[in-house]
């Protein structure tokens, strides 16, 4: 058996939720899971339907994106988790779907504004969406790149990987991570509810006001400060 079996068994069951939850079309989408000690990730391989993937079929690969393990070509959006993984070294999973409201949202170039308490449940802030790529990085290493526009957007607008495991890419669609692959799908799921319920507040009330501090901190906090009393 592979020593690589305990990730590629991650990676498979975190992708084959991807379309139970609706979260993805045809093959429009990959989870990874990484295992640092081993300084590898288990990933989908490219264009595969989910229909036929299987855990054999999963693809191991470095840091540095290159395959350490397999017989297909790993996702095309390998190059942007190694980015990921490299450069955050806190996270154990990461989820790229273009599930519907995220990508619309990502493709109007907004950031989800934080309307609601099901929002300030798990974000203090808005859902920064990226500038679109600058027409240099396109023509130079475009996965590798989109690594660095996640990377670059959240230091400039001084927020932590740690704190917030969401992101829009202008034009794009978005990127999650978090702790394990588990996580990152589930931050995708929670990402596709808030962005469409933020499109249904703006069309019922297009002056609709963010929600003010006071509701943020205290939903935030119920469930992730040191005094949380939410769940058993």
């Amino acid at each position: 058996m592979s020593k690589y079996q305990h990730i590629k068994q991650l990676a498979y069951t975190a992708n084959m939720q991807l379309p139970k939850l609706n979260l993805v079309v045809f093959t429009f989408g990959n989870v990874s899971a990484a295992d640092r000690d081993l300084g590898v990730f288990a990933i989908k391989p490219s264009g595969v339907p989910y229909e036929e993937l299987t855990l054999k079929k999963m693809v191991i690969v470095d840091f540095d994106g290159k395959t350490v393990e397999g017989d297909l070509r790993p996702s095309s959006d390998t190059k942007t988790h190694a980015v990921l993984y490299s450069q955050w070294d806190e996270i154990g999973g990461i989820c790229h779907t273009h599930s519907t409201y995220a990508t619309a949202w990502a493709q109007s170039h907004r950031d989800i504004p934080i309307y609601g308490t099901t929002h300030a449940d798990y974000n203090t802030v808005d859902i920064p969406c990226a500038p679109p790529m600058s027409d240099e990085m396109i023509k130079g290493n475009y996965e590798y790149q989109t690594g660095f526009q996640i990377i670059n957007c959240l230091q400039e607008r001084g927020l932590s990987y740690n704190e917030l495991e969401m992101i829009l890419i202008g034009n794009h669609a978005p990127f999650t991570w978090g702790k394990s692959a588990e996580k990152a799908v589930y931050n995708s799921a929670i990402l596709e509810a808030i962005a469409q319920m933020a499109l249904l507040t703006e069309q019922i009330n297009p002056g609709v006001s963010r929600l003010k501090d006071a509701l943020i901190r205290k939903h935030f906090e119920r469930k992730h400060g040191p005094d949380s009393y939410y769940g058993q």
